[in-house]
């Protein structure tokens, strides 16, 4: 019988790395081995707890609470602030939003504000909850534009959004005079500091130029701000911070309406494993606020050494100056930025293409982290041959008939079959010679087509792919 362990092993292969710094998207690396070996073994010792009940595993409670008293710390938490560990940034999003839903019973059709950049995850609580999100253009800097802004908010507004930083270009949104206008009609402010709740705090203590963004920002109700990224914790978890208990109680849920115990929710979950926070817990007591310091200072040292990098290319320029530890870069004419990422990724640097949005173009994502500064010179030399290979290659070109096709689509309308097609025709999906789904080794072709593409249509065609990917393996198990 096969140990499962190794066959685990054997397919992790075929996964990114998330040590060596070189992945610069999904995860975050400190480049600290011992950082990894204490939260492995956390993990591990706490993987069976369950901190639905906090009167059964008091010692998660403890951890908790710990945990979002260090975060009270660094966000400028006023005396009374509380919090919650969530499993991620979208939860916390999620949950900020329910939140602002449930604390205006009285409005009938919820809306929130949000400047353009705001994260997916807002969407999505749209989605889930019914608040209608409403969109407002950001300025030439992609940052918030505060008129815009306060002429968006209604009385059936509930929620009003800003960013620090937007992920996409890695910009923090005027938060003083976004907070300012909510403030003056009564409404929430959520933060959205998810990539940057634990750095931008740091590298303001470092002497790095930081725009207020923080709870000593008057008007800023709620920041969430993700463990699992710059605290460079174990994967699955976040805080959502409140000013004070009242802003958090809608947030919670309680159901006496069945026979079994009564349901007490401080999150969407209900059982949430104990690992994770564990995991997290002693990651941050390992570091401590001189670990993190340090491990900001050489995040941002990697920063300015890639900026470095890409102002050397003259076939690249930064998108905008980051004011965190995001960078997003284009490229000129003589570049396709598909096939430079395919290039990047086929040396060992995975960075995520962005597609074209309103009237901006394709962009490159980079999120970097500590672990990457020891190895800037290797990027450096990488970047310089994808440049020059990709424009040796020329660009990807999608027929003009093929983008016609495409522009008539109505993807509400398409079938099954209709999709099975379009999904070859793309390249996301073939098949083996054995039949099975074999997913593309190159991005470019595929990454044009679908920058042609209407937001709709990519939805319908990613949903489709999803789809497909998500079908049920016999695996080895007998």
């Amino acid at each position: 019988m096969t140990d499962p362990l190794d066959r685990l092993k054997a397919l992790q292969g075929a996964d990114l790395p998330v040590h060596g710094g070189r992945t610069l998207a999904y995860v975050y690396d400190s480049g600290v081995p011992e950082v990894d070996r204490v939260a492995r073994e956390a993990v591990a010792a706490y993987a069976a707890s369950n901190a639905l009940d906090p009167t059964a595993f008091p010692s998660l409670l403890q951890m908790e609470n710990e945990l979002v008293g260090f975060a009270c710390g660094l966000l400028d938490a006023p005396e009374g602030a509380v919090g919650t560990v969530t499993s991620g940034g979208t939860e916390s999003i999620l949950l900020a939003v329910q939140g602002a839903r449930d604390a205006r019973p009285d409005v009938v059709r919820p809306r929130m504000v949000l400047p353009a950049t705001a994260h997916a995850a807002f969407h999505k609580a749209a989605h889930y909850f019914g608040v209608e999100a409403v969109i407002v253009p950001v300025g030439a800097d992609f940052r918030a534009e505060p008129r815009a802004m306060a002429d968006a908010i209604d009385d059936d507004t509930v929620l009003v959004v800003a960013s620090a930083p937007s992920y996409a270009h890695g910009v923090v949104d005027p938060v003083t005079e976004v907070a300012a206008a909510a403030a003056a009609r009564g409404v929430r402010c959520h933060v959205d500091a998810c990539i940057g709740g634990w750095v931008l705090p740091y590298a303001a203590r470092l002497g790095r130029t930081v725009p207020p963004w923080t709870f000593a920002v008057e008007g800023v109700t709620s920041i969430s701000v993700d463990t699992h990224k710059y605290a460079y914790a174990p994967k699955g978890t976040s805080l959502l911070l409140h000013r004070d208990p009242s802003l958090r109680k809608p947030q919670f849920f309680a159901s006496a309406a069945w026979p079994g115990y009564t349901m007490l929710n401080a999150t969407t979950q209900s059982t949430r494993s104990g690992g994770p926070i564990a995991g997290t817990w002693a990651v941050v007591q390992h570091l401590g606020d001189e670990g993190y310091s340090d491990l900001t200072d050489r995040a941002f040292a990697a920063v300015d050494a890639i900026v470095a990098c890409i102002e050397q290319e003259p076939a690249l320029h930064l998108v905008v100056a980051p004011d965190s530890t995001l960078v997003t870069l284009a490229t000129d004419e003589t570049l396709d930025p598909f096939t430079l990422t395919d290039e990047l990724v086929s040396r060992g640097w995975y960075v995520q293409p962005q597609l074209s949005y309103g009237d901006h173009g394709p962009s490159i994502h980079l999120s970097v982290s500590a672990g990457t500064l020891a190895h800037v010179q290797d990027f450096a030399t990488a970047l310089g041959e994808s440049v020059a290979a990709a424009q040796s290659a020329g660009p990807v070109a999608v027929d003009e008939g093929v983008v016609a096709f495409i522009e008539a689509l109505d993807p509400a309308a398409l079938g099954d079959d209709d999709f099975d097609g379009l999904l070859a025709a793309s390249g996301l999906v073939g098949a083996s010679a054995e039949g099975d789904l074999e997913l593309p080794t190159r991005m470019a072709e595929v990454n044009a087509m679908l920058d042609v593409a209407s937001p709709a249509m990519r939805e319908a065609l990613l949903v489709a792919f999803l789809d497909r990917l998500q079908r049920p393996a016999s695996g080895t198990t007998r």
